[in-house]
């Protein structure tokens, strides 16, 4: 039986304890599972002083080696991914099989970019007879940044990959909640012969270690994930020192079903994806814009999906959905449910705690939901979907837009014409077509106006982490 790992801090390549420590409990149980350290001032101190260090070694490191060594790590995630996922259930509550598959798609992060990482080419501009200029890309330094708790593997990696195949040192300051993904990676890179410093680890107060370390000189970016109040702060301290963020915020996607699909199809799939961590991925589809004429038969079907979900400890075989990852999610499912219910909407099932015992909550449907409805415009970040019916395609595009948010949005259609009216109205980073699925390591994901700037994966991924050098050289002094 697989265990849960040790919790420490790893700082220039060495592990490390602190003398306070903050518990991890298990969601499903409420368990007290394992003590996590809280890093002390001197702890970043020296975070700070290794990544420096690190970096110096990392940003020499020609492009082959720093590949061959983060695909070494990959495959020894892999390799270790069965202690990795059980880690991952027990902390987070997903079912195993979702904790594996995430140890899956995190070590493809890590290997799509090793490979794009050897691709950082520069160009050679034309200029006149004797001189040449030619652009480069080069290390922007050393990396702060802070993870989420909803993907304790794969939202590591996507940071630790970009950072560490553009040449630059990172600390990390992981999820408090969901420690064990970054510990884990921290290991292979440890056992792949990553140079001591630069990758380095932290837990704590989130506020104590952003306001701490981002300031910093030796801090040449900043990248976070999380919501879109955080984000704007950490946006805020690095403009002071004009220190350049990587930010990936919160959304709240729209689903936007056309009227030439066959509905009852539709719905069970986007129920299924609905349900998929419980609701709490930052692209998760929760606002869904129907026709008239079919919202019966979709909303009858989602229903039908949602009542016959399993929920359940992940660790149970056939369990579809674990709880929420803690009691501050439950409350706040609890008061968008009634809050909508409230003003109107009609709540067609769930809506409650399961139980007394885990932070498990009933897949949630709620119809016909008012535009001043606090989960119209915030994020539930949990197992409630809003079904509502529009009159048209170019009312869905609206009622999709009105948000400030703009991560991720779905369309279901066999239209040309209507996928093109998608393509050019929807605001948002990420589109998919007849498909829920938002982001793959070889694609850029990010959003637009408050869901954040910049991007992670793809070629768009490792630019963030470079900064442009232009060379002009004549070649004779006159």
């Amino acid at each position: 039986m697989p265990e849960y790992p040790d919790l420490e801090l790893f700082i220039g390549g060495k592990w490390r304890k602190a003398a306070d420590t903050l518990a991890v409990v298990n969601p499903a149980t409420e368990d007290v599972i394992g003590a996590l350290p809280i890093a002390r001032q001197s702890d970043l101190d020296d975070a700070l002083e290794a990544a420096s260090a690190g970096f110096r070694i990392w940003s020499k490191t020609a492009p082959r080696e720093r590949s061959d060594i983060i695909m070494r790590a990959a495959r020894l995630m892999r390799e270790r991914m069965a202690d990795i996922g059980y880690a991952i259930t027990l902390e987070h509550g997903k079912p195993l099989q979702q904790g594996q598959l995430e140890v899956i798609r995190g070590s493809e992060f890590f290997e799509w970019d090793a490979g794009e990482c050897q691709r950082l080419y520069g160009r050679a501009i034309p200029g006149a007879q004797g001189i040449r200029h030619t652009v480069l890309r080069q290390p922007i330094g050393a990396v702060a940044a802070f993870a989420p708790w909803n993907f304790p593997m794969s939202q590591p990696a996507r940071k630790i990959a970009g950072a560490l195949a553009s040449g630059c040192s990172i600390i990390l300051k992981a999820a408090e909640e969901t420690p064990a993904g970054a510990i884990h990676i921290a290991r292979a890179f440890q056992d792949a012969g990553l140079p001591d410093g630069v990758l380095n680890l932290v837990f704590g107060i989130p506020s104590e270690i952003s306001s701490y370390l981002i300031p910093k000189e030796e801090i040449r970016l900043v990248a976070f994930t999380g919501s879109t109040a955080v984000g704007r702060h950490l946006t805020n301290l690095a403009s002071e020192n004009m220190t350049p963020v990587l930010m990936e915020l919160g959304g709240h996607a729209p689903v936007i079903v056309c009227d030439d699909v066959d509905f009852a199809e539709v719905a069970p799939i986007c129920a299924s994806r609905k349900y998929r961590n419980a609701g709490q991925v930052c692209t998760s589809p929760t606002r869904f814009y129907v026709p008239q004429d079919g919202f019966e038969t979709f909303t009858r079907g989602f229903v039908e999906k949602a009542n016959s979900t399993i929920v359940g400890d992940g660790l149970a075989k056939g369990t579809e959905m674990g709880p929420v990852a803690n009691d501050r999610r439950l409350e706040a499912m609890t008061v968008l449910v009634e809050d909508a219910v409230s003003k109107g909407a009609e709540l067609r099932c769930g809506g409650h705690r399961i139980g007394s015992k885990g932070y498990f909550f009933e897949p949630t449907v709620l119809v016909n939901v008012p535009d001043n409805a606090l989960i119209i415009g915030e994020e539930p970040f949990g197992p409630i979907a809003i079904i509502n019916p529009v009159a048209s395609l170019e009312a869905g595009i609206r009622q999709a837009n009105r948000l400030p948010f703009g991560l991720a949005a779905y369309g279901f259609t066999h239209s040309a014409a209507n996928v093109e009216q998608m393509v050019e109205n929807v605001e948002t980073g990420n589109l998919s077509i007849n498909t829920l699925e938002a982001s793959l390591p070889e694609t850029p994901f990010g959003g637009v106006k408050s869901s954040g700037y910049g991007r992670e994966g793809g070629e768009e991924g490792l630019l963030h982490y470079t900064v442009v050098k232009n060379v002009s050289h004549k070649m004779e002094i006159s």
